[in-house]
């Protein structure tokens, strides 16, 4: 143990550079000497030195040349998992920095769920961005329905907003719940069906309906067919079927078509295209909404800052949707 600190200063922290760590990790991404040479504007025999340097420094082969280019080495994968970290670090202090010199300013990556991008989504960033109005909002369609948070772990998203389908087992992986989405029976404000005060389930089943496609496992079809089986039917036959938010509020807004929502996306919606909610429950019918983070991860203020106007929105949506 004792002559760990001199060994690290010797032959690795005094010639481990960053950028030499930089230069690897777009070797890998491109496959190919010549052309990560050319991505980064260097010459290839500028690059092939930065690879050898850090060989000699690790004391182990980094890359493997194929006749197709060069692939990772398990030394070189191990080490660019961590370089990941290190640059990510590195940029969430610089954001730091940048917040504690102006905190009005910075940039945030929110990873979203596209049905969230449809209603609750926009009004956070509509209010954060009336309080920052120089901090640049990034969206990314995400999925949480597989739970592998891929841009998580790549450090393209600071923070992911979804739906929780299955008990979280992921230790590299926070979670913290910010409210429970509850579905409705949706139809136009314009419907004869919105002017009734009583209405059965099995009232409906004739009626022109836009359902989730039965072809996806972590949809909510499955939900919702047990909705219909707890009381004692089948799921009436859809007229449409689609993921896409806008078409079946677009729809729905017609006057023909019923549909079921989300609250999340029907309380932002409703007096926009005319649509309401019918005095119809839907037994458990129900996901919780959560933030997902990368544990041990520094986000940068900017980022908490955003994240306390998910957690305020949240509680706007506590209340039950009006259905009368």
């Amino acid at each position: 143990m004792a002559r760990a600190t001199p060994d690290w200063e010797s032959r690795i922290g005094r010639r481990l550079r960053l950028r030499d760590l930089h230069i690897l990790s777009t070797v890998v991404q491109w496959g190919s000497m010549a052309q990560a040479a050319s991505h980064l504007a260097m010459s290839q025999p500028a690059v092939s030195e930065a690879i050898t340097n850090l060989e000699a420094a690790l004391g182990v082969r980094l890359l493997d040349r194929t006749t197709h280019g060069v692939e990772p080495t398990l030394y070189a994968s191990a080490l660019l998992k961590r370089g990941l970290v290190v640059f990510d670090e590195l940029r969430q202090g610089i954001k730091e920095i940048e917040f504690l010199a102006d905190p009005t300013g910075g940039e945030v990556r929110i990873g979203c769920i596209e049905s969230l991008t449809a209603g609750f989504m926009p009004e956070v960033i509509d209010q954060f961005s009336r309080k920052y109005p120089r901090v640049l909002v990034h969206v990314v369609n995400t999925s949480t329905a597989t739970q592998e948070f891929r841009e998580l772990r790549e450090r393209t998203v600071d923070v992911l907003v979804g739906r929780l389908h299955k008990p979280l087992a992921d230790d590299e992986i926070d979670m913290e719940v910010l409210f429970q989405d509850d579905y409705f029976v949706v139809a136009s404000s314009r419907s004869p069906w919105a002017r009734r005060r009583k209405i059965a389930l099995a009232d409906l089943l004739d009626e022109p309906w836009i359902l989730f496609p039965p072809n996806n496992a972590f949809a909510p079809f499955m939900l919702i067919a047990q909705a219909f089986s707890a009381q004692g039917l089948e799921l009436p036959r859809a007229a449409v079927t689609s993921f896409s938010a806008a078409i079946r509020m677009h729809l729905v807004a017609g006057g023909r078509f019923l549909t079921i929502l989300r609250g999340s996306m029907l309380r932002p919606n409703a007096e926009r295209f005319g649509l309401k909610a019918l005095p119809i429950a839907l037994a458990a019918l129900s996901l919780p909404v959560a933030i997902f983070k990368l544990k041990h991860r520094t986000v940068s203020p900017v980022v908490e800052k955003f994240v306390e106007h998910l957690r305020a929105a949240a509680k706007s949506l506590a209340a039950p949707a009006q259905r009368t």
